[in-house]
């Protein structure tokens, strides 16, 4: 715990967790400490010194509970046991104490939105319609057109390419899932549902000493559960967008002062990031994060991922190009929107549902890649909030190589993607779409974060002493953590120095105020964080050619205090070359 964890900070109470930095780990593909290929808890313990030696506060851990895997765990089958291939709930105790004896601390993943089909309680709710546990889940019944054929008893489109809805022959009825057909939405109208989450999911793990939660979906819990028809939006398809319909719905922040008042706060100060999708309003995200609303520490706004994507679910995978001139807006919004409030914010650029942030935001070139990698990590740690981080940012790990074909890839989300732009290319309804997805997907898809953690330069990047569950990267014999753990100039060493200049400048890095400078500029991104009559300057260049440095006069009576280049010239800014002055 930070020595000034009990100081008051512009936006009260300093918490610990607003000063720590986080650090995500993804366990398949993290470390596998007994060569079956897929990365494992006791892999994960091996490798806490290793974090600590990083700088690192809280190790926060991707979902190993006991789980068919349709949905790389996010389909969870039973919340109080651990997935066999990542080890035992003892493991995870093992984990608690490794973190802890470090002054470290342990969050883990709450999926609560929905469950694995395969867990007990759906298995008894579509057993039969007057089965005690039947409302624990959305049943309804069909509706019918005028020729009498079966239809959904709405017309969502879902996350993964397909209907929200899907047919149980059972008991005749059809069942709401937001994801996959597996992963049934859990109605928290219900109390008795709830009350089973909170024991299960939450307390569960609370009493073995597990310091919080990432929280899943987090604002989907309560849905219009009239279910009425989406307006339509693409006359092409049968189903439509609907994320109107549950997210930020009418019950939601009952929910979450429910779950915070009954499962949070009797363990004293649990740190909780909620993630927050389709919430542009700062106004209604300060609803969750206020310390005032006991709800949630923080959230994760999602745009910084979304950059790129499409604008609308069915066009998420086709890549729209983009300007600074859009991040510059996103980091704005969300840097500056607790400024005077009692919320607190994130700040993070890459996780597991994202490509990596030196392929999207910098350049994977050979030439430039280490530089942009040290330009992305002095964006990141003079970001006012708590920082995350993923596994394998810290050495500029970079997306799958662009040669791979679509074998390599392994989500759902994207295969379903591909897939349907299959059917329409091939029906020649869009015959570009294959092509147009499969390029999103170079740059897009969530496989790139979930290539395996590049160790050494040895086979499988020294992850796996088996056949790895996934292809580990090309060039891991020149991006890994032992060749860069002791040479001085390396992307690892950089975020180890500059992590600790975020803990030395706290005031201004995590607690500062946050303004654009030179807002129109689509090559360079510069900003200032300030704190009573101190202030920092951060200069980042976006581009691989040299820029003019249009805010050199901003640096007098500044120093420079740290640099991604040995050398350079006041006025020039080389390719990717970033600098903050105090």
């Amino acid at each position: 715990m930070s020595p000034h964890a009990q100081d008051t900070v512009p936006t009260g109470t300093n918490n610990w967790w607003k000063e720590a930095t986080v650090y995500q780990v993804y366990p398949a593909s993290f470390y596998d400490s007994n060569g079956d290929g897929w990365g494992d808890i006791p892999g994960v313990v091996e490798k806490v010194p290793y974090l600590h030696s990083l700088g690192i506060d809280v190790v926060w851990l991707s979902p190993m509970y006991d789980s068919p895997m349709h949905d790389m765990g996010y389909d969870v089958s039973n919340y109080e046991k651990v997935l066999p291939a990542y080890g035992t709930v003892k493991d995870v105790e093992d984990l608690v104490e490794a973190c802890h004896q470090r002054g470290m601390k342990l969050i883990l993943d709450l999926v609560v939105n929905h469950s694995s089909d395969e867990h007990a309680w759906f298995k008894e709710s579509r057993s039969s319609k007057d089965n005690e546990k039947r409302d624990w889940y959305f049943w309804r019944p069909p509706r019918y057109d005028e020729a009498g054929n079966r239809m959904p008893p709405s017309n969502y489109r879902g996350y993964f390419a397909g209907s929200t809805w899907t047919w149980d022959e059972t008991t005749q009825e059809y069942y709401l899932h937001l994801y996959a057909k597996e992963q049934p939405d859990l109605n928290w109208d219900n109390r008795a549902t709830r009350e089973a989450i909170y024991n299960s999911a939450v307390r569960f793990w609370l009493d073995k000493g597990v310091d919080g939660f990432r929280v899943d979906t987090v604002n989907k819990y309560s849905k219009h559960t009239d279910f009425p028809d989406a307006p339509i939006t693409d006359p092409k398809s049968d189903i439509q967008p609907a994320i109107q319909m549950w997210c930020n719905g009418p019950r939601i922040h009952e929910f979450l002062r429910e779950m915070y008042d009954e499962s949070f706060a009797p363990y004293g100060d649990v740190m909780t990031v909620g993630e927050l999708a389709n919430t542009p309003n700062p106004k209604n995200v300060l609803e969750y994060v206020g310390a005032s609303a006991k709800e949630l520490s923080m959230v994760f706004h999602l745009d910084i991922g979304h950059i790129g994507m499409g604008p609308s679910l069915e066009e998420k995978y086709i890549f729209h190009p983009w300007k600074l001139t859009k991040m510059k807006s996103i980091v704005e919004k969300w840097q500056s929107f607790i400024e005077g409030t009692d919320g607190w914010t994130t700040a993070f650029c890459e996780n597991h549902d994202n490509g990596r942030s030196v392929s999207r935001f910098g350049s994977d070139a050979p030439e430039f890649r280490e530089i942009s990698a040290k330009m992305l990590a002095l964006m990141m740690v003079t970001m006012t909030g708590t920082l995350f981080i993923y596994q394998g940012q810290e050495i500029g790990m970079i997306n799958a190589p662009r040669d791979w074909s679509i074998d390599e890839y392994k989500d759902i989300e994207g295969l379903g993607y591909y897939r349907e732009a299959e059917r329409r290319s091939a029906s020649g309804d869009d015959p570009k779409r294959k092509e147009r997805i499969m390029d999103g997907l170079r740059i897009l898809a969530r496989d790139h974060s979930r290539l395996p953690m590049q160790w050494d330069g040895s086979e499988h990047a020294g992850f796996t002493t088996g056949k790895p569950w996934m292809r580990a990267h090309d060039l891991s014999k020149e991006i890994n953590v032992k060749k860069q753990e002791n040479d001085p100039c390396s992307v690892l060493s950089f975020w180890k120095d500059v992590l600790r200049l975020r803990k030395k400048y706290r005031d201004l890095f995590i607690h500062g105020a946050f303004e654009v400078l030179d807002y129109e500029n689509q090559e360079t991104f510069c900003f200032v964080k300030s704190r009573d009559d101190r202030q920092a300057l951060v200069v980042l260049n976006f581009t691989a050619a040299s820029q003019p440095f249009t805010q050199a006069e901003k640096t007098v009576g500044k120093s420079l205090l740290v640099s991604n280049y040995d050398s350079s010239c006041l006025e020039t800014l080389g390719p990717f070359e970033g600098r903050v002055y105090v």
